[in-house]
């Protein structure tokens, strides 16, 4: 049965299978992958590999920081444990998807955090009728994902960790550093040693500190690495294209992603994300999330607007009410900011930018 959001071992099973069958570099214990493959695997590579009596090519699936993977590469290999922070929609989830499913085939193991994530959650539960039946057996146990991932020497992928109270993150610790799951109701025997491959890939947000704030202890079993938003134009217009093609394509829907508006949307985002523009004038930035993610959603709803209720075409009306609808979600504040960019910026372009950025101030009416 086909998968809303398929799986990234699902995915790119065909890349995967290639650079398996061609790797021949040291791997680490458990590893399906050397870490040379793995970087190739995420950041793509020149040369397609031959397997199965046909040429495949090796894409480039996360676009930002080529260092960054490098080191979260090694930082795994090293069984230490990965905390990739940022700014919401710089694609730290996917690239954690992406590390998993490379070195473990396997990136569904995962804790998403929250509020109510307690320590059964993620480490185990118990059956309570086979529970109260057998008594505290293996087979009453209800693993969680902290214990298939070191029963399995898997990696365990934890999202928003700074969403979780302090008491969960805390047990994290002993986990990280002995490397150890501890199982009381076991009596001698409740001791679960991590299998070799087992660490764990946490997320955070930026926006998130003070929440459920990280202990130092906590944070020394961790290695932090930053990702940055996109800082190319550019690039991001073209990751805006190539991901919203794919969403489309998934969805039965066929129109044509159109490149002028998709560079305009791209250099608006930016703009507004950065608060300033590309000639070097400051502009209000607004406090919602301005990130490439939110850019790939304004841009899809807007082509699935155009296919349900329009000729196929992208609109500017639709294109600007999607993004008034991304700028007021955090603080409605924020339209007025979204206007004086249309009555300066937008309003200058649309003489001199062309037939979109003129379009595009004239949908100025749908900033309600």
């Amino acid at each position: 049965m086909q998968s809303i959001k398929p799986l990234m071992e699902d995915l790119y099973e065909g890349e995967l299978n290639a650079l398996e069958a061609n790797d021949s570099f040291p791997k680490p214990p458990n590893w399906r992958l050397s870490p040379r493959a793995v970087r190739a695997f995420i950041l793509g590579q020149d040369e397609p590999l031959p397997w199965q009596g046909k040429e495949v090519i090796i894409s480039r699936k996360f676009y930002g920081d080529d260092p960054l993977v490098e080191r979260a590469i090694v930082t795994l290999a090293g069984n230490r444990g990965l905390l990739l922070i940022g700014e919401p929609g710089t694609a730290k989830t996917m690239l954690s998807e992406l590390l998993s499913a490379a070195i473990c085939r396997n990136s569904r193991n995962t804790v998403q955090g929250t509020a109510a994530t307690t320590e059964d959650t993620i480490k185990y539960s118990w059956n309570y009728a086979l529970l109260l039946a057998k008594g505290p057996v293996r087979e009453a146990l209800v693993p969680g994902p902290l214990f298939v991932g070191m029963e399995q020497g898997i990696f365990t992928r934890f999202e928003e960790l700074t969403r979780c109270p302090q008491e969960v993150q805390d047990s994290l610790i002993s986990v990280l550093s002995d490397k150890v799951l501890n199982i009381p109701e076991f009596g001698e025997q409740g001791i679960l040693p991590a299998r070799p491959g087992f660490n764990i890939i946490a997320t955070a947000n930026t926006r998130d500190r003070g929440v459920n704030e990280m202990s130092s202890a906590l944070k020394r079993r961790f290695n932090f690495e930053t990702v940055q938003p996109i800082k190319d134009v550019k690039l991001e217009a073209e990751i805006i294209e190539s991901q919203v093609t794919r969403l489309l394509q998934a969805s039965g829907v066929t129109p044509e992603v159109d490149r002028t508006i998709v560079e305009l949307l791209a250099t608006a985002f930016h703009e507004l994300r950065e608060g300033a523009t590309a000639e070097g004038k400051r502009i209000d930035q607004p406090s919602s999330v301005m990130s490439t993610a939110e850019a790939v959603s304004v841009y899809y709803q807007s082509a699935m607007d155009a296919y349900y209720y329009g000729n196929g075409y992208v609109k500017m009306d639709a294109l600007v009410r999607y993004l008034t609808g991304t700028i007021a979600k955090e603080n409605r504040d924020d339209l007025e900011k979204l206007r004086s960019y249309f009555r300066s910026i937008v309003k200058q372009r649309s003489q001199t930018g062309g037939a979109a950025w003129q379009a595009f101030f004239e949908a100025r009416k749908q900033l309600k």
